[in-house]
């Protein structure tokens, strides 16, 4: 799901309406709201009812792994706050580290590159004893097996929407 091109909202009911055979409810964008101002939209929304039991029954513009029926991730809301290149960055890190946060992410970041070999031929430009091997020789180098070690030392490589995301553990 592209969560960028699409105003992050979910459509709200409730229990009850639902048990009586409604979907009635309406769709709440969350750009509009923190938490507090959308449980109070929603509980607005369905004053029809003493003691509403909400019930999410339709989202779009987040990651699914914010949102269930009778919940919404407390992180969703840390997420609307983010710019979509830490939205893109918090996405490839919890490929790999589901609970992980933006600020691990941003420690553990370091690059996005087309491919592992990419990532690999840019780290050993900046190795001193690389560079000391004569020009004449480097393409004898496998870049591609460089990456595969490296994966073993501590680096992790995420795809994500057609960008290799380099990660340290």
């Amino acid at each position: 799901m592209n969560t960028t091109t699409t105003t992050p909202r979910v459509y709200v009911g409730t229990y009850a309406k639902y048990n009586n055979g409604s979907i009635e409810g309406a769709w709440i964008d969350l750009d509009d709201h923190d938490a507090e101002t959308f449980r109070d939209a929603c509980l607005e929304l369905h004053k029809d009812e003493a003691d509403p039991e909400l019930m999410f029954q339709d989202f779009e513009g987040f990651p699914r792994e914010f949102y269930g029926e009778s919940y919404l991730d407390p992180r969703l809301w840390e997420w609307l706050e983010m710019d979509d290149d830490e939205r893109d960055l918090l996405a490839a890190y919890t490929e790999d580290i589901p609970d992980g946060t933006l600020e691990q992410a941003q420690d553990a970041f370091l690059g996005a590159y087309d491919s592992p070999q990419e990532w690999a031929e840019e780290w050993l430009e900046q190795d001193p004893a690389f560079n000391a091997i004569p020009e004449r020789l480097k393409w004898f180098f496998d870049f591609d097996a460089y990456a595969r070690e490296a994966e073993h030392d501590g680096i992790n490589f995420v795809q994500h929407e057609g960008k290799t995301y380099v990660f340290s553990r």
